[in-house]
């Protein structure tokens, strides 16, 4: 009986596909492990195989990082010159930020901000005249969505192929991204590659299967070099699942930004000059003040009337922020319900909780729809699902503007925006209305 094939096998098979298929290609490579790993793949491939080919590599500088990412970032870029086209991007996009209460984003490379830049712009970089779709509203996210569409052009591609290195082992909305049934025109049978719609771009994800012993395992036995700012965290004792390179100022990383002190006190002493808040954020994001460990109420309050209290003292454009993402998450809980386990729902019903409970849902899930006024505060399993004024309070003291923590992505007005903001990138570029840009973004 021949054994099943390793993760590593299966990756080969996945990359012959990629190269076969696509005659533009390039990794979306943000200095982690994963996106390094993917990296490595592919440029071993091309060598073994011998194939005349290059292969682009698309990073997108924020500007503040690790000292060792930023090492490892030049020199996985200047390594195998030859068959490697480099788009490092140095671009004043707007970048979500959880250390301030009255900022939603900051801007890395902003010019007029360039006197207290934490490090000079790498020589060679692309910067924000290079793109001629790009304007001040767009985000760090739309940006890569462009710069897709961009590249496909610029190269007058057949197909091009945007190699991605998410694994499923990291979060649920990862595997749900592979396994889900949309936008698999082209590739029916391969569930790691994900068609843009009315576009020949496409996204492949080729070591979603892979866990993160397989990554360090391909390193180790493979000699790639990789960044050594992984090490240094596990000197610091954080665990394998928390070690993560990512923008420092973001919700996941507020946790661990106090390790810049330690880690890299040069980069932190610009940094703090740098973001507003950043110093508060490191100094109190692993404890209640922002949201991170178990949130205790005032005495005397209810969580309703905290969260007034704690919408009180925000500035008027975010405390509206606020209300609309509760106004619609209220309507949303009263008209349409959301999808609640039978564990959940028995829950709600032995504490009395008023809820009216559907046969079906129309999402592909076997949990029911349950719908229900807000309730102050319950302890149940699913908690971060259900519609209380504590979650809210949680949003509000995590600098949580998108409200994530509440399962919100973008509301009726931001796609609005958004595909407004799309439209008119369009007509700049191709002289059409037609909008061309998925929903779907890298």
């Amino acid at each position: 009986m021949s054994e099943a094939p390793s993760v590593y096998d299966l990756v080969q098979r996945r990359l012959e596909t990629v190269f076969a298929s696509f005659d533009n290609v390039y990794v979306s490579f943000s200095g982690g492990k994963d996106s390094g790993v993917l990296l490595n793949l592919c440029v071993d491939y091309i060598r073994r195989h011998g194939l005349k080919r290059k292969i682009g590599v698309f990073h997108m500088d924020y500007e503040i990082q690790y000292r060792e990412t930023i090492d490892y970032v030049d020199r996985a870029l200047a390594a195998d010159a030859d068959i490697l086209e480099v788009y490092r991007v140095c671009v004043p996009f707007k970048v979500s930020t959880s250390t301030s209460m009255f900022q939603q984003y900051w801007r890395p490379w902003e010019e007029d901000k360039q006197d207290i830049w934490v490090r000079k712009m790498p020589k060679g970089c692309y910067t924000r005249r290079d793109f001629p779709f790009f304007t001040d509203e767009m985000w760090d996210y739309d940006f890569q969505i462009r710069f897709a569409e961009w590249l496909h052009e610029r190269k007058k591609a057949r197909r091009t192929c945007c190699l991605i290195g998410i694994r499923t082992q990291e979060s649920f909305n990862r595997w749900r991204c592979i396994y889900s049934s949309r936008n698999l025109h082209h590739f029916p049978n391969e569930r790691w590659i994900r068609q843009w719609k009315k576009t020949e771009v496409f996204n492949a994800y080729p070591i979603y299967d892979w866990l993160t012993t397989d990554v360090w395992t391909a390193n180790g036995k493979f000699g790639w070099t990789y960044n050594r700012l992984y090490d240094l965290y596990y000197k610091a004792g954080v665990s394998l699942d928390n070690q993560r390179v990512a923008s420092p100022f973001i919700a996941p990383a507020i946790a661990s930004l106090h390790l810049y002190r330690a880690i890299d006190p040069d980069m932190w002493g610009r940094m703090i000059g740098r973001v507003n808040g950043a110093n508060f954020a490191a100094l109190y994001g692993r404890t209640s003040a922002i949201g991170w460990q178990s949130v205790r109420l005032p005495e005397g309050l209810t969580w309703e009337k905290y969260m007034h209290f704690l919408l009180s003292t925000l500035p008027e454009r975010t405390r509206r922020n606020y209300l609309e993402k509760l106004s619609v998450s209220m309507r949303f809980w009263r008209d349409k319900g959301g999808c609640l386990s039978e564990r959940t729902i028995l829950g709600l019903q032995k504490a009395g909780i008023p809820i009216l409970v559907g046969e079906k849902s129309g999402y592909r899930t076997n949990k029911r729809p349950v719908r229900m006024e807000y309730i102050d505060d319950i302890d149940l399993p699913e908690f971060n699902r259900l519609p209380t004024f504590k979650r809210i309070c949680i949003c509000i003291l995590k600098n949580d503007h998108a409200c994530k923590y509440m399962g919100f992505s973008l509301n009726k007005y931001e796609k609005t925006h958004r595909k407004k903001i799309m439209k008119k990138y369009e007509s700049m570029l191709h002289g059409t209305e037609e909008n061309r840009i998925p929903e779907s973004g890298i």
